[in-house]
Order: C-alpha cells, then sequence, then structure tokens
C-alpha cells in the first residue's frame, strides 16, 4: 500500500514516518506543489494532507489530485476546528476522511486500513464490472453471428 501524507510541518512528516514506515510505502511532501509532482509518478493509494498550508489549501489540493487521478483515497488532517474546511473538503475535495490533529497512531491506522479496503473493493469492482462488459460483447457477437447463419 503506497500512502503519501502532505504537511507543511517537517515534524509531523517525521512522526508520520516513524510510525508508519514498516507497515506502508510512504510518500511525503511539505507543500501541495511536492505533493502533486510526487502524485503524477507514483501509483497511490491513499493520500493524506494538512487543511492549512501556504499557497495551496489541503482541499485545494485534493481538488487537483481528483482532477488527475480521482481513485486514491483522500484523508484531509487539521488542527483546527473549521465546519467550512469539513464541508468545503466533503464537497470539493471527496475527502473520504477528515480527522483532527494531533492523530493518535491506532485511530490513523484504522483510518487508512479503512480507506485501502474501500480503495481495493472500488477497483475490484471497476474490474468486474470490466469483466462484465466484456463478456456482454462477446454474447452480442455471438448472438448476431448465429441470427446471421
Amino acid at each position: 500500500m503506497k500512502i503519501l501524507y502532505v504537511d507543511d510541518e517537517a515534524h509531523n512528516l517525521q512522526a508520520f514516518k516513524a510510525n508508519f514506515r514498516r507497515d506502508f510505502t510512504l510518500f511525503t511532501a511539505e507543500s501541495g506543489a511536492e505533493g502533486l509532482e510526487i502524485f503524477k509518478r507514483e501509483e497511490l493509494n491513499i493520500i493524506l494532507t494538512d487543511q492549512r498550508m501556504p499557497n495551496m489549501t489541503g482541499i485545494e489540493f485534493l481538488v487537483e489530485v481528483q482532477k488527475i487521478n480521482p481513485e486514491p483515497m483522500r484523508i484531509l488532517i487539521t488542527g483546527y476546528s473549521d465546519i467550512n474546511a469539513v464541508i468545503d473538503a466533503i464537497n470539493r475535495g471527496q475527502v473520504y476522511r477528515y480527522l483532527n490533529k494531533p492523530w493518535h497512531y491506532d485511530d490513523l491506522k484504522a483510518t487508512i486500513l479503512s480507506a485501502h479496503e474501500v480503495f481495493r473493493l472500488r477497483r475490484e469492482n471497476r474490474d468486474l464490472i470490466d469483466q462484465l462488459e466484456r463478456a456482454n460483447e462477446q454474447l452480442e457477437f455471438l448472438l448476431r453471428q448465429k441470427l446471421l447463419s
């Protein structure tokens, strides 16, 4: 499982790496722009981002991420209780979960595992739909062949 965590506070990124480096493949960025560069070159499953960052908020970052690839699960983390940010995150950034800082290891790990399960199930569902569509196309072809003969 590949995870990107974007936060302008380096100590938060260090704490995240220290806690989760054995469990997941981690990428970190100190800005939205740096996070987008990583996102463009890596196939990520989960993205976590702080809300309040200079130049690009977490929501703005997630909106850009969604334009590139809406598949990864998105989690917004913030130390501020801003109801407008929560509403904006849900409406614009299509956020899976909103967490408060400081995060706790067990809560964050459970959230990551839950997000990954949703990610996995969505991908599996998409693959099954693709298989079903191909099977339907083959059946339609065979039916047309039989009707012509």
